[in-house]
């Protein structure tokens, strides 16, 4: 039986760890040929050795997403190597937490660089590329951060907010083209940006869990690459413009005890 996403190709950018690698496991179980990119070539490579260790294809190409020309080679590679690109996962990012007045402006520029300026440079660079191939799908990984105001996360909720919105603008002007843009919004999720929070918030990832989530524990990296995988397949054909929340139930109210 074939794959769900057989034969499609897939750039998964901050794929060398946590949602990214465990999304391009998961696409590239399901048949993708998967080109994970990453600012650190280690990382980046151990993941595609382990899509090839189980069975799958795999590419890694060094990848600064804030660099126009880094998002034009990577593109340019896959259509060379593959023949064009069906799945963009613009899931690179970094995380602050900080009180407002002292965020600095060289914080903002740095944040809004990878989180907004990559995610745009992804989907100017692949959806006309999509487009030309009869369709594609663009997944961008946004945060509950984007959807509810959190103290400490002004610059970080502001980046979030600015990919919601620009997946939703992006989803109507290329509708017509069959290529389709949602954004995943996550809780904590048991990577490295969860111990980062829980450090922040003197606790620990699992007193995070249980705290915030009426499911009663953090997500694991897999749980948003399933949706990934979804959102990447022919299944969600007639999605778009969406917005879809992993976070065990987080942001659907308030825990007001047991």
């Amino acid at each position: 039986m074939p794959g769900r996403v057989e034969g499609k190709v897939a750039i998964v950018t901050g794929g060398g760890a946590g949602i990214g690698r465990a999304s391009g496991l998961r696409l590239a179980e399901e048949g993708a040929r998967v080109i994970v990119t990453d600012i650190s070539e280690e990382r980046g490579r151990e993941t595609v050795e382990e899509i090839e260790r189980r069975g799958g294809e795999g590419l890694f190409i060094g990848h600064d997403v804030a660099r126009e020309d880094h998002w034009r080679s990577v593109v340019e590679e896959a259509r060379e190597r593959f023949g064009g690109v069906d799945v963009l996962l613009n899931n690179a990012g970094i995380y602050l937490i900080k009180p407002l007045v002292e965020t600095t402006l060289e914080d903002w520029n740095n944040l809004m660089a990878v989180n907004v300026t990559g995610v745009f440079l992804g989907m100017r660079e692949c959806a006309p590329v999509m487009a030309e191939r009869g369709g594609g799908s663009i997944i961008n990984l946004s945060s509950v951060a984007g959807l509810l105001g959190v103290a400490g996360h002004t610059l970080y909720g502001a980046s979030k907010g600015a990919v919601r919105i620009m997946t939703k603008d992006v989803a109507m002007e290329y509708a017509r083209a069959q290529v389709r843009v949602n954004s995943v919004h996550p809780g904590y999720i048991n990577t490295g940006m969860a111990e980062y929070g829980a450090e922040v918030a003197g606790t620990t990832i699992e007193e995070l869990g249980t705290s915030l989530y009426p499911l009663g524990r953090i997500g694991d990296p897999e749980d948003v690459a399933n949706l990934v995988l979804f959102l990447a397949s022919d299944e969600s054909k007639y999605i778009t413009g969406a917005e879809l929340v992993v976070d065990g139930g987080g942001s659907a109210g308030v825990v007001v005890g047991e």
